[in-house]
């Protein structure tokens, strides 16, 4: 197993290597989140940023259905909901998936989203357009915007990928942060997982 998520990582940072022209530089801390609408959900609505402007805090990740450490923190990401983002509290999240293989076709998040009882939006970039705004590389890879939607907190959802051994949420510090006005301690890490499989643009002769 353990040579296996190796081999994802290596073949991801390859992935990376070949497309980062593709994304927009990294989103930087304090900058303004980019502006994003008419995103299709697995639930059959249509989400834009502006429908979350009630919220002190709003959480985005970018994840996929076929990566594997996308899949190991769906449980994570749904107890994180349920803790700090429910209708009546003051946060949000919302799930991106940017990519375009058969596996995360909007079908196949409908069924995921079904299968692991998701409470929260998950939503299909399907020109990669919000993707390449933030400068998302990685599922999953989490930002954390405060009332004033500039970013506080971009990286990892906690310390490990194991959950067992997960000693620190830096998610979960972050809403709690932006709900108090401040900022989190930890404002950066990096985010483990597969590539963001951005298109390649089509040579032109």
């Amino acid at each position: 197993m353990r040579s296996c998520r190796l081999l994802i990582v290596l073949s991801s940072a390859l992935l990376l290597w070949l497309t980062t022209g593709n994304a927009a530089d990294s989103l930087k801390l304090g900058g303004q989140a980019p502006d994003w609408s008419g995103l299709k959900g697995t639930d059959g609505k249509a989400y834009s940023l502006s429908d979350f402007q009630d919220k002190d805090a709003l959480v985005i990740v970018f994840t996929c259905n076929s990566c594997p450490y996308a899949q190991d923190y769906e449980d994570r990401i749904i107890a994180l909901v349920k803790q700090h983002c429910g209708n009546n509290q003051k946060a949000a999240l919302v799930a991106i998936n940017a990519n375009k293989v058969k596996e995360d076709l909007p079908e196949e998040m409908q069924k995921r989203a079904k299968a692991e009882g998701f409470n929260f939006p998950y939503v299909w970039d399907e020109t990669q357009a919000t993707a390449k705004a933030y400068g998302a590389k990685w599922t999953p890879e989490f930002y954390v915007f405060g009332k004033d939607r500039r970013l506080i907190y971009r990286g990892a959802l906690d310390d490990k990928t194991d959950p067992k051994q997960a000693t620190v949420n830096y998610v979960a510090e972050a809403i709690d942060a932006a709900l108090a006005g401040k900022t989190p301690k930890v404002q950066e890490t990096p985010a483990v997982g597969c590539a963001v499989r951005y298109e390649r643009p089509k040579r032109t002769k």
